[in-house]
């Protein structure tokens, strides 16, 4: 059976999902996964990115990570998103991306997508689960089926213990406050997993 295509999509105005993301791509890649790691438009006007220095250089240090296509959903067999959250939901720049999927969702083109997601706030509770949990309801509405980390491994506790995806705290440094490199890395594994399970079911 051909790999598994993981594509990585993520929004990250200052950096940390765009880490996460990472990292993910890099346990995809240890599964054996061919990874594309693809970030959603910046959508906000460039005043506004010129206001925060650290936007505006991550913008700059990211200007060569190709933006998502509606090719990279149809070419992908498993996607793990990474988004920061936007009072309790997702950000506007990742909502405008997922509302063009309507020609892909109407032919069928998304449905048994494996999906995982993962999320940031600046503090513990800042509505991490619930971005989670809105994202993947859309993900039903494609078909797709939602692989979550769950308590799979103890990494899951060590990274602060959220079974619906890897979430982290931001401090006012930027800096994420939870380890949670080993969570991510395994949460993409166990997507991979999936996908080859589901790939080389429907191709039985």
């Amino acid at each position: 059976m051909s790999s598994v295509n993981l594509a990585i999509i993520y929004y990250s105005s200052t950096g940390t999902n765009y880490q996460l993301a990472e990292w993910a791509a890099e346990g995809g890649k240890e599964a054996g996964a061919e990874v594309k790691v693809l970030k959603i438009p910046e959508l906000a006007p460039q005043a506004a990115i010129d206001s925060n220095p650290a936007w505006k250089a991550h913008v700059e240090a990211t200007k060569d990570v190709p933006n998502v296509t509606l090719s990279d959903l149809e070419w992908a067999d498993a996607i793990v998103f990474s988004v920061p959250t936007r009072f309790g939901n997702v950000p506007g720049q990742v909502k405008q991306f997922i509302d063009t999927t309507g020609g892909l969702w109407f032919h069928g083109k998304l449905a048994n997508k494996v999906v995982s997601a993962m999320s940031s706030a600046q503090n513990a509770h800042g509505g991490q689960e619930q971005t989670i949990l809105q994202l993947y309801t859309t993900m039903y509405h494609w078909g797709a089926i939602v692989a979550a980390p769950g308590y799979t491994d103890p990494v899951i506790f060590a990274s602060g213990g959220n079974p619906y995806g890897t979430s982290v705290t931001v401090d006012s440094s930027g800096r994420m406050v939870e380890d949670v490199q080993p969570a991510v890395k395994h949460q993409a594994k166990r997507t991979v997993a999936v996908a080859k399970a589901v790939k080389s079911g429907l191709n039985a």
